[in-house]
């Protein structure tokens, strides 16, 4: 069993998703330790390994790009996780849940047998409407079987 920390800016409900289907790793919301809460990404890292963490998941895209943070996560020997959040609202919140609960539990397999830390990214999905519905008008495009009007 591993310890997952969920970075701050991860959305509450994206953790009850995570603990109603990852059952073999305690995932740990940072809002819930006592006193974690505003934690630079500077002492996150650091601190999150002394405490056991093994894996932290983010949604913070940027924090690749600043030096004093990947600097941390490098000395830290902990894996991350990122996933992209671009959209507001419930759209949003469903294509999260649907990046992570589709990509999280080959990301953590994967991690089971890796030799030192990994940065991983979980591709989004796309919520576009072309891209997750398929809209059939039976008046215009019957499927095989449809009862038609006389």
């Amino acid at each position: 069993m591993r310890l997952l920390l969920l970075d701050e800016n991860v959305p509450r409900p994206l953790h009850l998703v995570l603990t109603s289907f990852v059952l073999n790793h305690d995932i740990i919301h940072l809002l819930d330790l006592p006193g974690w809460s505003g934690t630079r990404e500077e002492t996150l890292y650091p601190r999150a390994a002394a405490e056991g963490f093994h894996v932290v998941l983010t949604n913070d895209g940027r924090q690749m790009q600043r030096p004093r943070e990947v600097a941390a996560i490098a000395a830290s020997g902990l894996h991350r996780i990122e996933y992209p959040h671009k959209h507001p609202g419930l759209v949003g919140m469903g294509t999260a849940i649907a990046t992570v609960a589709a990509g999280l539990p080959s990301a953590l397999a994967l991690l089971e047998e890796s030799s030192g830390p990994r940065l991983i990214t979980l591709r989004g999905v796309d919520p576009t409407v072309a891209s997750r519905l398929r809209v059939i008008d039976p008046a215009l495009n019957a499927p095989k079987f449809w009862p038609t009007s006389r």
